[in-house]
Order: C-alpha cells, then structure tokens, then sequence
C-alpha cells in the first residue's frame, strides 16, 4: 500500500511540475552544444490560407474579419476562407459583405472537421493557418508563423493562446489565466528540446501539402490534424510571438462545458495516435507525449483520489507522523477548493483561492470527460462556450 501510495505521489508530481522541470534541464544541456535553426530575414514569403470555421458568431464576427484582413502580410500572398455552416444567425451576412474574403456556407451542421474537410480544395495556399472566429491575432502573426517553414523539417506551427485578465478576475479567468501561461512556458521547451505534442485551434499552423484527414467524429480536430504530421517525422514548432488573444470562458460552469469536451477528446486522441506512443518510432517525442499530454488526460486525476485514499489509511493504521501531516495538507488544499467554489457562487473574488479550485475543476473535467467519451455521450460538433 506505502509502495502504491509513492508511486502514485510520483507520478502527480512528475505530470505536472517535474516534467517541466526536467524539460528544462534537457533544454539547458541542449543550448550548450546545439545552436537554434537561424532565420533568413528577408526569405521569399510563402502564400497563406487563413481559414476559420465560424458557428453562430454574428456578434463578433465582423470585428474578426477586420482583425484577419489588417494582418500585416501582403495582400496578394494571403488567401481568407470562413466557413460558416449550420450558422443560423447572421454571421453568414455579415462575411458576405467583405470581397476579399470567401465564404463557405451550408445550412447542414456536421461538425467542425466535416466543414474543415469541405474547405480544403478550395485552398491555395502554401501553408494553410487555423485560428477560432472569438479570437483576434496581434498584427505580425502571420509573419511570425512562416518564418519557422524555412526549416524543412518543420511540418506544422503552433502559435500561443493568450487570456485578457482583468485585475478583478473570477477563477475562470484567473485559473484560465496561468494554466494558459505555465502551458506556454512548456510549449517553449518542449519545441527547443526537440517538438511540439499538439497544438491548440485558437492560432496553429501548417504545410498544406502535409494535411491528412482525419475521422469526421474527432473531438479536437486541431490537435489531431497537427499529431497526424508529426507522427510522420516532421516538428510542431512553436512561435510564441505569433499569438491569439480570447477572454476567458464567462464562469466555471462553462470552462468546465469545455475542458469535459478537450478530456473526451484527449481520451480519443490517445486511442487513435498509437504510434506517437511508440517509443521505438521516435523515442523523444514520446517522451514529450506521454510526459505531457498521456498522463494528464488518463491516470493522473484517479490518482488524485487514489492517494487521498491511501493516506487517509495509512495515516489511520500507522504512527509515522509524516503520514497524517500530509493528509492533513491534503484536507487543507481540497479545504480551500471548495472554499473557492463558495466564493465563486457568491461573486467574490479572492484570487488565492483560484488557483487549488481550478486545479480540482481540470481534474474533475478530465474523469468527466473520459466517461461521456466511453458512454458515446460527446459530439464532434462545437459546442460553443459564453465568453466574457
């Protein structure tokens, strides 16, 4: 039981603060005898597709072609595709009146992967880059993004996610906030040492010669799309000044509609991409899989519960008092969670607190999300969450 208890302790703290702390290290070593891929500044620039999948967005949807259109990159290199299907407000309207943009449009609704399929023959670009129609790209984007194509090797782009915080921010917002900047950080390291494991649908890009389909039932198309080429051998780099700025899901009730819908499909992802967990096809990217996605969206939460378990046992059948110190830390974080959830539900704003109950949410959102893929309860159509 002790055995089991310290295994399980291991591998929480492994999945998410030791794998950062080791990637960091490996970085470091690396910097020492491997120079970084240098850039030519003034590379012929390759011709882009811009395409961005649009669901019911009438409110905000003319503010995203501006901000796409304003992008500096030049005019005649860079094609616009939105794809509005199954929209039934306006949003489909209110494209049409932008000439330089092509519209997509069907009444049907299969899905976001479904509409991506339908748009690929119409593009002309030479890198194809995805962003989210509630989100907005800073100016140099696009510039950013393609300057990592002049390396062969890489076959796909993720640029970073960024939340608007306001100093009064709620726990969506706040713990929304530094999960999306520790994740960043790791993103960093993860393409120094070696590649990217996946990428996120709010700004990524890749080599449209490289795109494979995947199944029309895929939950997290962005991040599959990207796997998908790398699992062929080529680098999802990372440019963190290439960047898509959102405000955080409106409360937890719908950051957690979300994170259940990323579990179920992490579980999905997990299930289909068998070779990027072959070590023997390419053992470092593995490694960056497993370390960073595998553990987080399988065992890790159960463990959560197993240790606690455990400790309330241990700490019951033994005198060893270091047993019952850390149960009553234990009692003392998951305390302070649900204190946050008071707080949360009471409109009050205590930014300490955040950070214990939005852990516990993304935990609970994980197990959630594996049972309502296993019970075919999750749909691959979007389902889109209020913002503030």
């Amino acid at each position: 039981m002790i055995i089991l208890f310290w295994i399980s302790i291991f591998l929480i703290i492994y999945t998410f603060v030791g794998y950062g702390f080791i990637l960091f290290i490996l970085v470091k070593i690396k910097r020492l005898f491997v120079k970084p891929f240098a850039f030519i500044n003034e590379a012929i620039l390759p011709t882009v597709t811009i395409l961005i999948a649009a669901y019911n967005e009438e409110d905000i949807i003319i503010e995203k072609v501006a901000n796409t259109l304003d992008l500096n990159y030049p005019k005649d290199k860079m094609q616009v595709i939105f794809i509005t299907d199954g929209s039934s407000d306006s949003t489909a309207e209110k494209i049409r009146q932008f000439p330089d943009v092509t519209l997509l449009h069907k009444d049907e609704r299969a899905g976001k992967m479904a509409a991506i399929k339908r748009a690929i023959p119409n593009i002309t670009g030479a890198i194809t880059i995805f962003t989210d129609a509630n989100t907005f790209l800073n100016k140099d984007a696009v510039l950013e993004l393609v300057k990592h194509y002049q390396n062969p090797k890489v076959g796909a782009v993720a640029g970073e996610k960024r939340i608007l915080v306001e100093e009064s921010a709620d726990a969506s917002s706040a713990g929304e906030g530094f999960y999306w900047k520790y994740e960043s950080k790791l993103k960093k390291w993860d393409y120094e040492l070696y590649s990217n494991v996946g990428a996120a649908g709010e700004l990524f890009s890749i080599r449209t010669s490289l795109y494979q389909p995947v199944e029309s039932d895929t939950i997290i198309d962005d991040h599959m799309i990207a796997m998908r080429i790398a699992e062929k051998g080529y680098i999802i780099a990372y440019e963190p000044d290439a960047y898509a700025m959102e405000t955080a899901s409106a409360d937890v009730k719908e950051e957690l509609k979300r994170k259940i819908r990323i579990a179920a499909g992490g579980i999905q992802s997990i299930l289909r991409l068998k070779q990027s967990a072959n070590p023997f096809h390419n053992p470092v990217f593995t490694f960056q899989y497993i370390s960073h996605r595998v553990l987080r969206w399988t065992i890790t939460p159960f463990l959560l519960i197993l240790v606690f378990v455990l400790n309330v046992v241990i700490a019951v059948e033994t005198s060893v008092l270091f047993y019952q110190v850390l149960l009553l830390l234990q009692l003392i974080f998951y305390a302070l969670s649900i204190t946050g959830l008071y707080f949360e539900r009471k409109n009050v704003r205590i930014k300490a607190l955040f950070i214990p109950y939005y852990f516990c949410i993304m935990n609970y959102a994980v197990v959630a999300g594996i049972v309502r893929y296993y019970k075919k309860n999750q749909s691959a159509a979007w389902e889109k969450s209020k913002r503030k």
